[in-house]
């Protein structure tokens, strides 16, 4: 599903899938692909994650997200997401196969990385998906690798294009076609080496946390450079076609601008705090607690989510890649230098929103240095996840399910003894008490291919989560 047109500006002139994917050069599958990511991460993987983060919650003046919001959504729904995730995957993944068979290492490791990308989002969000057998036309049936199987293909996967020696490639060279960063190697690497980094960290409260640790410390022994800017697009302007994904399917396509309610949990969080971002993140009016749909409170009395339609879409944040080094010092560093990255990831995010943090990172947000292990990752998890807004709660929703922070609440949010800015199981919840681990698979693939898994509840965590 793409949510921005094929014109001249994006250099997509044709249609890729009508193209001979032997013959095309590679700079007209790769933007497509590209964008079929953004779009579908940015869209409809982005309304799941600011649900279930708890950013915003369902209008009680509209209908478009109540099963999403009270964890019913079934295998009819949202398929748009699978699908154009795997259709922009048939291209990415076609220039990855041209580019090793050419030996056109910067398209090799362009490609690598966003298939990693898009992979983990999908892996984490669906579980066992398929991967070594993903985009053939030759495989119509691909059998699904395990979520264990997914995240050793994926670091495999990027060692492989990094151990690439980028000025050995031949062939084409990635300009304006990498809508990203523009042919800017340097970054890409470090993109790579960020996202190794981020598949090691989700797997650390697993079976798998010796491996994760080690990998950890591997990376930053090596002397790895990691993300210091962000991995999105940016090229979005206010128009029909060509605005940010989320306002795009939001405002746009489904014509409803204030769907998108403000949710007691994070708002309460940063009011509790003096934090400025509240009024970045959401117009002025009260909160509704998290699933509260049938509220009989006027409409209009409800704060709306602030979208725009010129916001960038990220596929990781400068903010996250920071975070995630932060917790990485902490694990296998003894810390150090775990306080500055925090600090750097907190400004960072309040400098996009053209807010300063102020007396925050010495006061309410000070990191805790004498702490616990435990206080500092609450610290960090709990930053990162006010941070994600709007459009990467996906990722939010990701590390709440591995860390358990923000933490969970006991009492109903209408109970006077609710604690800011902790989760709230939904007020119209249908799964009996256990909030939402996953997406469920859709109907479109379970229809069309043999090998797709029993049906999983989405209570089901995913195999890091167990």
């Amino acid at each position: 599903m793409l949510f921005v047109s094929c014109n001249t500006d994006l250099d997509i002139n044709r249609d890729p899938d009508l193209l001979d994917p032997d013959d095309a050069p590679l700079s007209a599958q790769l933007p497509a692909g590209i964008i079929g990511i953004i779009g579908s991460e940015g869209a409809g993987m982005a309304i799941f994650g600011g649900f279930w983060s708890q950013y915003w919650t369902q209008s009680n003046a509209a209908n478009q997200f109540k099963d999403i919001d009270n964890y019913s959504a079934g295998t009819a729904d949202y398929n748009f997401i699978w699908d154009g995730m795997f259709d922009a995957l048939g291209d990415i993944r076609n220039v990855k196969r041209r580019a090793l068979e050419e030996g056109n290492w910067k398209y090799y490791l362009i490609a690598t990385t966003l298939e990693v990308q898009a992979s983990q989002v999908l892996t984490d969000m669906y579980g066992s998906i398929p991967y070594k057998q993903a985009s053939n036309s030759a495989i119509l049936n691909p059998t699904f690798d395990t979520g264990e199987q997914v995240y050793e293909y994926m670091i495999e996967d990027l060692d492989d294009a990094l151990s690439r020696d980028l000025d050995e490639s031949v062939g084409e060279v990635p300009g304006n076609d990498d809508l990203i960063y523009a042919g800017d190697m340097d970054s890409w690497v470090k993109f790579a080496n960020t996202l190794k980094l981020k598949i090691f960290m989700r797997q650390t409260n697993s079976s798998r946390a010796a491996i994760a640790n080690a990998g950890i410390q591997q990376l930053l022994t090596s002397g790895a450079d990691f993300l210091t800017d962000d991995a999105g697009m940016n090229q979005f302007t206010d128009a029909i076609n060509q605005s940010n994904p989320l306002y795009e399917y939001v405002v746009r396509r489904l014509n409803v601008a204030t769907n998108l309610r403000m949710s007691t949990t994070l708002s309460s969080f940063l009011v509790e705090n003096a934090d400025p971002r509240r009024n970045a993140y959401y117009e002025a009016g009260n909160s509704l607690n998290q699933g509260d749909f049938n509220s009989t409170a006027g409409a209009g009395t409800i704060a709306v989510v602030k979208l725009s339609a010129t916001t960038p879409a990220l596929l990781m944040s400068k903010e996250e890649s920071l975070f995630l080094q932060a917790e990485a010092m902490e694990r296998v560093n003894g810390g150090v230098g775990a306080q500055a990255l925090y600090e750097a990831a907190v400004n960072a995010n309040f400098t996009r929103f053209g807010l300063s943090s102020g007396s925050l990172l010495s006061g309410a947000y000070a990191y805790p240095v004498a702490g616990t292990f435990d206080q500092k990752l609450e610290a960090i998890i709990t930053q990162k996840w006010a941070a994600s807004f709007p459009g990467n709660g996906f990722e939010a929703f990701f590390e709440i399910n591995r860390t358990g922070y923000p933490r969970t609440s006991t009492v109903p949010q209408s109970n006077a003894a609710y604690v800011p800015g902790q989760l709230a199981y939904s007020v119209t919840g249908t799964t009996s008490g256990l909030f939402p681990k996953r997406i469920v698979y859709p109907l479109s693939e379970r229809n069309g291919n043999v090998n797709a898994p029993n049906l999983i509840p989405v209570t089901t965590p995913v195999w890091w989560d167990n």
